[in-house]
């Protein structure tokens, strides 16, 4: 009995050697990446750069959810995915105070976090990707303030979802760039949460309430293309002047309204998506320590080389 008992033991040991021995490569890990919503064309974007990414990568299966601007819903999608035992989190938060305690517990319970675009509170992740928001909305402030009105004139501000950390940052650098140019004022601002057809709706109560409007600025393309159907359909585009942010290369996004002048600004703003899956690959299989911030170059897109970047895109 006792040698029998020596064997099975000598062999159950064999057979953990030869697991734990698998290759970092050959190993299978699962991704979850908790999406906010799916309502913005450049969150589409991201899931697909995910998407395309991931298939470089034959060891790595991801699995989407999508919150739909839901807080309760985007905590529940990552609980689920620590009660998976998934192997690491992608995720954008929708709001950065609520989503801040269940990162923390994913973090903690010792599964890899990378935050995309959106920050939560606190450093309890593991790494952060996007672009500078300060930045580009101090770029569009200043371009405003030097080049679309430099004889000033009144804005009206279209904000993203409240709580969200690239909206606040973008307002920010936003109002540090135009307060170059005094004679720049806003006069009304409000959430359209980062959402076209909302978008159209407060537009128009702006449109209602103020007859000289020289520009909307709105934290994201979409929005700006709802300020400009608004506007179109008061018969009032003539004259006004719209910017956004995203500038997604595609046949209806921010560089193609650019050509096509319906908007006189945009800047790119680049999804990550790709970089979240390289950094994954870097952590799980190569088993580095990844940089706990990486900030992503970005570019103002104007009508001078909106052509030249669309086609750099392969945008025909």
């Amino acid at each position: 009995m006792k040698r029998f008992l020596a064997i099975l033991f000598v062999s159950v040991m064999l057979v953990g050697l030869v697991l734990t021995a698998v290759p970092a490569e050959e190993k299978k890990f699962v991704i979850g990446m908790a999406q906010c919503n799916l309502g913005e064309p450049w969150r589409v974007a991201m899931n697909d750069q995910i998407a395309a990414a991931a298939k470089d990568y034959p060891m790595f299966e991801v699995i989407f959810s999508d919150a739909a601007q839901d807080n309760s819903k985007q905590i529940a999608d990552i609980e689920n995915f620590i009660q998976m035992g998934v192997d690491l989190i992608i995720t954008s938060p929708n709001e950065a105070k609520p989503l801040t305690n269940v990162v923390k517990d994913a973090y903690e319970s010792g599964i890899p976090v990378i935050l995309l675009d959106r920050k939560i509170e606190g450093d309890t992740y593991t790494q952060w990707i996007g672009a500078d928001n300060v930045l580009i909305g101090k770029v569009c402030g200043e371009y405003i303030a030097d080049v679309l009105l430099p004889d000033g004139g009144k804005v009206c501000e279209i904000k993203g979802l409240e709580g969200t950390s690239a909206g606040m940052e973008r307002h920010d650098g936003f109002r540090a760039g135009i307060a170059k140019n005094p004679k720049i004022e806003v006069i009304a601002m409000n959430n359209a949460d980062w959402l076209r057809e909302k978008a159209i709706t407060i537009a128009e109560e702006m449109l209602q309430v103020n007859e000289d409007i020289a520009m909307f600025f709105c934290h994201n393309d979409p929005m700006a293309e709802g300020a400009y159907i608004a506007a179109r359909n008061a018969g009032r585009e003539e004259g006004m002047l719209f910017v956004g942010i995203d500038g997604l290369p595609t046949p209806d996004g921010g560089i193609k309204s650019v050509i096509d002048g319906r908007l006189s600004l945009t800047m790119i703003y680049p999804t990550g998506g790709k970089e979240a899956i390289e950094s994954a690959y870097a952590l799980l299989v190569e088993g580095k320590e990844l940089e706990k911030t990486v900030v992503l170059d970005t570019l103002a897109i104007t009508p001078e080389n909106a052509e030249e970047v669309y086609a750099s895109f392969g945008g025909k």
